[in-house]
């Protein structure tokens, strides 16, 4: 069949989806082409098709066909697109103005061809050093562009192979800076080593990759990485491993083997150290169910990876140790009965919140939960001032930033994150560890709901055996996003002392906030009255009018009324992130009402969004480089399409994030509730829609509403939200921490 051919720069993106590649552009052709109909020298030609991710002013080859849309008219359908060089001056200059060359931008990309003319791309290729000639071009400008330039050639083999996968430009370039020179090699000769080192490349990309280069279905190394990716996404579920006989079917699936490969493979996998296999036992009763009550116990065959396994074993070991061990920092306390007093007023204190105190420095390892309003911020600080009258020492920290800084202000004492109390640094790991453990009598964390395995793990080698431990948190949110249910599997265990408070004070008792939070967790729907100012419900059951009501609410109605920044004071939260309430549309529709396109407002599509200066976005992995963590969140302050770098403002600090890091980075107007956690806003905005009934569950709706401290709006329906305070049947995760501290 004729294919049809067409070239030329790309004037703008119209559309691109990041997950296929589907794009709609507008093209200028090269004057010098070809066309099947006459067009003006500044007609645009749309084009649409499966393409790699690109940017205006770079030069296309297109082979494909015309087609005729029904309402957008005629269209070039791109089956095969060559990123190439223009051959026009005019071209020429589009082409290195197009944030393509680091370091090379629109008005540089002018004065290089004024100076080179036909002879630029030439010049750049055989004598880059001639650039000094440039006017306004110095020494350490032109090795940038070098640089870049011998990056670009070097990528485009590893960028045509890839591209033929369905692997963006980005990646390619990502995979290029990992590997340099091997790139090729190791894409072609094991592509599932991609899956472990770079970001944004998953199983079934590198899958698709090693079929093409005809690895059989049924290869070991192929049914190993399909194990691997199968724990790793259970992992991300929150599960410590996964039971062999839910595996095996899982893994197979996926695959597309049978079970009994699978099994195959895993037994020769356990001789490789790659995964650990252990007969466990679990209760079948409820994680909320009362430790006395009767326990059915159920054995299974567990599969862990290898790094689940220790952390969970270095867990039970190391608080065994501490609970076990005869000396105390606080011995102090053991014998006596300590004075504690309210550090607000003269109020005493109640017995839960003195018992709790008194717990913390009479036992090892001591938790502290409750809900909203019951005193445990006095009951620690209260806890603090004891210390301090006994000239005791203790550390602060809780697992994200943001819930650092509200401890440090409800305290009046510092605290960090864990990671920073750790001392981590990147590339050498944590500071802090058994040969340099903490030097403090106490240890106090914060949001120890947010606690996932792998960090309690690093946490625990940290502390010295005879220091003391409180846990901080409250049980009935959510669990960690990471893999385990730390606070809950310690307090299930029975080893540990708890207190829980109970006792909402007379203060707190007036926020209709705090009295729904508490109706919630007790499976009631909360209520709303003619008087309350802090928690309304808006009924729209249509969700694009939910949605528009939403973004109405946000953008207009919450600052007019009550003085809220629309993006510093609010926070849309989601249970989801498809659907027209989800997180992904809510997002768009914030970003075009609260920071719309602008010409005097700098912006880059990147993985198929626009990033602009002044959009809230949100870090979405732990980056120790930057010394960012998985959910902070922040504002663009700055685009520089020429160096191609985006400077994002989290907690006044300023991070810069290459262009190609932008996957790091989603936009934040709205965001999930299990990414809210640890956090506090003055408003909550929360959908809650039938739509979303498969997440609408109590501990999520309770979550939402306690991080609100002046006002919480629910929009949707009656019936979604008492699905969700009827919903108390939690996803118990798979782990066996509270097994092995029973042993």
């Amino acid at each position: 069949m004729t294919r049809d051919q067409i070239s030329g720069s790309v004037e703008r993106i119209t559309y691109y989806n990041e997950e296929n590649g589907y794009t709609v552009l507008r093209l200028k052709p090269d004057s010098r082409g070809q066309l099947p109909f006459k067009y003006a020298p500044d007609q645009l030609i749309t084009v649409v098709g499966n393409l790699p991710e690109l940017n205006p002013g770079e030069w296309l080859k297109l082979t494909g066909k015309w087609v005729s849309h029904a309402k957008h008219g005629r269209q070039f359908q791109a089956e095969l697109c060559e990123q190439s060089r223009p051959a026009t001056q005019e071209g020429v200059k589009r082409y290195l103005g197009s944030s393509l060359i680091r370091g090379i931008g629109p008005v540089m990309a002018e004065r290089i061809v004024n100076r080179f003319g036909e002879e630029t791309l030439d010049t750049i290729d055989h004598e880059p050093e001639r650039l000094r000639e440039v006017l306004g071009i110095g020494k350490k400008r032109v090795g940038q562009i070098i640089k870049a330039w011998e990056e670009q050639r070097a990528i485009k083999d590893v960028m045509l192979f890839l591209q033929s996968h369905g692997v963006s430009t980005s990646l390619a370039v990502k995979i290029y800076k990992k590997y340099e020179d091997d790139s090729l090699a190791i894409v072609q000769n094991t592509p599932y080593k991609l899956v472990n080192d770079i970001h944004g490349i998953g199983f079934k990309t590198a899958d698709k990759i090693a079929q093409a280069l005809g690895l059989a279905k049924d290869d070991p190394a192929r049914i190993e990485a399909g194990i691997a990716y199968t724990l790793n996404r259970m992992a991300q579920e929150g599960h410590v491993y996964m039971p062999q006989e839910a595996l095996e079917p899982e893994a197979a699936e996926i695959l597309g083997v049978q079970a009994e490969q699978v099994t195959d493979v895993i037994d020769s996998l356990e001789t490789s150290e790659f995964i650990k296999r252990e007969t466990i036992q679990y209760s079948l009763s409820s994680i909320q169910s009362s430790v006395s009550a009767p326990q059915v116990l159920k054995e299974e065959r567990a599969v862990y990876l290898t790094p689940m396994y220790y952390s969970e074993i270095g867990v039970t070991n190391r608080v065994k140790r501490m609970i076990e061990h005869p000396t105390s920092r606080l011995a102090v306390f053991r014998n006596r009965k300590s004075k504690i007093q309210n550090p607000e007023s003269r109020i005493p204190l109640t017995e839960q919140q003195m018992e709790a105190a008194q717990t913390a420095v009479t036992h090892k390892v001591a938790i502290l939960t409750g809900g909203p309003g019951t005193g445990k911020t006095t009951t620690l600080r209260a806890l603090l001032d004891l210390l301090d009258a006994n000239r005791l020492t203790y550390a602060l920290a809780s697992p994200t930033g943001r819930a650092a800084k509200r401890l440090a202000e409800a305290t009046g004492r510092p605290a960090k994150t864990i990671h920073r109390l750790l001392e981590f640094n990147p590339g050498e790991g944590f500071g802090r560890n058994e040969d340099n453990p903490i030097d403090a009598d106490m240890i106090v964390i914060d949001e120890a709901s947010m606690l996932d395995l792998a960090l309690a793990n690093n946490l625990l080698k940290a502390i010295s055996p005879d220091s003391h431990l409180l846990l901080v948190g409250d049980i009935d949110q959510l669990p960690s996003v990471g893999a385990g249910d730390v606070l809950g599997d310690l307090i299930d265990s029975g080893v540990t002392a708890v207190v829980r408070l109970q006792t909402i004070f007379r203060q707190a008792a007036g926020s209709l906030i705090i009295h729904n939070a508490h109706r919630i967790n007790r499976g009631l729907a909360p209520e709303t009255r003619p008087d309350a100012d802090d928690f309304f419900i808006f009924i729209k059951p249509e969700p694009e009018e939910a949605a528009n009501l939403l973004v109405d609410i946000v953008k207009t109605r919450l600052p007019r009324k009550f003085g809220f920044d629309p993006l510093d004071d609010i926070q849309v939260l989601s249970p989801m992130y498809n659907g027209a309430l989800g997180v992904t549309n809510l997002n768009r529709l914030l970003q075009g009402n609260l920071n719309p396109a602008s010409a005097r407002k700098p912006e880059r599509r990147l993985g198929g969004r626009a990033f602009r200066v002044g959009d809230k976005v949100m870090q979405t992995v732990n980056n120790y480089d930057k010394d960012v963590y998985n959910g902070d969140i922040g504002r663009i302050t700055a685009l520089d399409l020429v160096m191609q770098t985006m400077t994002v403002s989290i907690d006044g600090a300023p991070v810069v994030y290459d262009f190609l890091e932008a996957d790091e980075l989603v936009h934040a107007y709205a965001i999930s509730v299990h990414k809210s956690q640890g956090a506090e806003y003055p408003c909550v905005v929360m959908p809650v829609a039938t739509q979303h009934y498969m997440m609408l569950q109590r501990n999520l709706l309770y979550t939402a509403v306690t991080r609100a401290k002046k006002l919480v709006i629910l929009v949707g329906t009656r019936k979604a939200i008492n699905i969700a305070v009827k919903n108390d049947k939690q996803t118990d995760r798979h782990t066996a921490l509270d097994w092995r501290l029973q042993r």
